[in-house]
């Protein structure tokens, strides 16, 4: 449903038979939200562009399912890429596989999936990218029977462009850097993180601990991680009821979930600013470079159900890592964890520039 080649949509009928006769289905809004929910769920990566609506056919009620092509194939459904060969469907084979891969070259309009013409294949951890990425991002027996070429392999995962011309070396895109690089920030400058740690409540004050991130994704969200554990204090109370209660003065989930966000949704390009967290005696801040993006709007910005990707492949990496569970859904986990654990909402300013996310400390 995801054809490149022709440039038209896909479309799929639920509610009909095989002679396209409608079948009088219940179309509820619960099953438009479970067809929706396709789209998010992680298994198809990179992600579908599609609408779910409710129709009407010979006079009945059925569900249209309309599927936009993708500029940067291969598609993978769970780990596996699938093509039509005429009337039925089958596992690309390497050739095919590689057909897509170089059928991406004129349509990489992402600024994750750039090439780096700087750097070479070099510069990537391809021991990293075996052990740790691939397992996660290929279907088991696919990967123990794959005789594909290792750079093409890369190709097909967005880790390295394609190429322009044979003979041209390849070498490795934005993504690629930001996963599995040696050294990010020695060809992409804002790759980094910096967490400062204030003794008081305005950048003034001294400052307690400051650390500057440049690992690459995997190794970075790690260390953000354990710096939040860390920081975050728990009260251990013992009278208010028959066993102890600790209470923390954040959650730690939200605290990841916003700083992966930022890290995820942030410019690439264009600036050589960090993301910041700044961690105050009252408060954390975490400023993102880049405002809003595609349909989220300063208005907009922190609804459900409202979202868009400025890194799809980066989030589909991050997908694939387990950084992130399902698509859109970040800011409402963050939002839930503050309201269980007592503190106040989230609160966002969004720039033309930069979004600034706040956390406020648990009341006492």
């Amino acid at each position: 449903m995801i054809c490149p080649h022709h440039r038209a949509p896909g479309v799929i009928f639920i509610g009909v038979d095989d002679a396209g006769t409608p079948t009088d289905l219940p179309i509820t809004d619960a099953l438009l939200l479970a067809l929706s929910d396709i789209r998010s769920d992680g298994n198809i990566l990179p992600l579908p562009a599609l609408t779910v609506e409710k129709r009407h056919l010979a006079g009945r009620d059925v569900a249209v399912i309309l599927v936009r092509p993708v500029d940067s194939p291969p598609v993978r459904y769970k780990g596996l890429v699938w093509i039509r060969v005429g009337p039925r469907r089958a596992l690309a084979s390497e050739q095919e596989e590689r057909t897509l891969a170089e059928r991406r070259r004129s349509h990489d309009t992402f600024p994750d999936i750039r090439p780096v013409y700087e750097a070479a294949l070099d510069d990537l951890d391809r021991q990293s990218i075996r052990d740790t990425y691939l397992p996660r991002v290929m279907d088991t027996e696919t990967l123990a029977a794959n005789n594909r070429d290792f750079e093409m392999q890369l190709a097909s995962l967005r880790l390295v462009h394609p190429g322009m011309a044979p003979g041209i070396p390849r070498v490795p895109t934005v993504l690629g850097l930001l996963v599995a690089g040696y050294r990010p920030t020695a060809y992409l400058p804002m790759a980094w993180l910096s967490f400062i740690r204030f003794a008081g409540e305005t950048v003034t004050d001294p400052i307690i601990t400051s650390h500057e991130l440049r690992s690459p994704i995997p190794r970075l969200v790690s260390q953000v991680d354990e710096l939040i554990h860390l920081r975050v204090m728990t009260r251990v109370d013992i009278t208010s009821a028959a066993t102890e209660l600790r209470q923390p003065d954040y959650p730690i989930p939200a605290i990841q979930q916003i700083a992966r966000n930022a890290i995820m949704h942030r410019v690439y390009e264009g600036t050589n600013s960090p993301v910041r967290i700044y961690w105050y005696a009252d408060r954390i801040e975490m400023i993102s470079p880049g405002g809003s993006y595609g349909i989220v709007t300063p208005e907009n910005f922190g609804e459900p159900g409202i979202n868009d990707y400025r890194n799809p492949h980066l989030a589909e990496a991050m997908h694939n890592l387990g950084y992130v569970q399902r698509f859109g859904v970040g800011i409402r986990i963050a939002q839930e964890a503050l309201r269980r654990n007592g503190n106040p909402p989230l609160a966002f300013r969004v720039e033309p520039h930069a979004v600034m996310a706040t956390i406020h400390k648990k009341r006492e």
